[in-house]
């Protein structure tokens, strides 16, 4: 395989901007360039670009994905840290699902109490306005 970067892109689905971050940031290796300067890749890029792929659209942060790379590196090594490193993004995920159910539940309540006259009288904006009339607790 000697693919050029946008063939790169096209297998992996990785726009070429987030390809040359992900190098710059040291995530994929700087690929060998031809006589015209041209990045070449192979088929550990296209493995490894789809890992970090797939672990973004995961939710992973970067540091983490950086890790577990490392750690793929290593297959005979004990998974106990990708393991700490997955549970603690879906302690995060559940915390995101509870805010994302209260704030909700707020707005349930917001559009419920409207009662569709004039702005003057909208319990949505007047919620809007004073967070204090807000029943449930949610990021601010």
């Amino acid at each position: 395989m000697n693919l050029p970067i946008g063939e790169l892109s096209r297998r992996t689905g990785v726009k070429v901007p987030t390809i040359r971050f992900y190098e710059q940031i040291g995530l994929l290796q700087s690929p060998p360039r031809t006589e015209g300067n041209q990045r070449r890749y192979g088929k550990p890029e296209v493995e490894r670009l789809n890992f970090i792929r797939h672990s973004r659209e995961l939710g992973f942060e970067v540091e983490d994905i950086r890790e577990l790379l490392e750690m793929a590196a290593s297959p005979q090594a004990s998974c106990h840290q990708a393991d700490s490193i997955a549970r603690n993004h879906l302690t995060e995920i559940d915390r995101r699902i509870a805010s994302l159910s209260a704030l909700r539940g707020e707005l349930t309540r917001m559009v419920e109490e409207c009662g569709h006259g004039r702005i003057c009288d909208c319990r949505i904006i007047e919620v809007l306005a004073d967070h204090g009339e807000c029943v449930t607790e949610h990021a601010h």
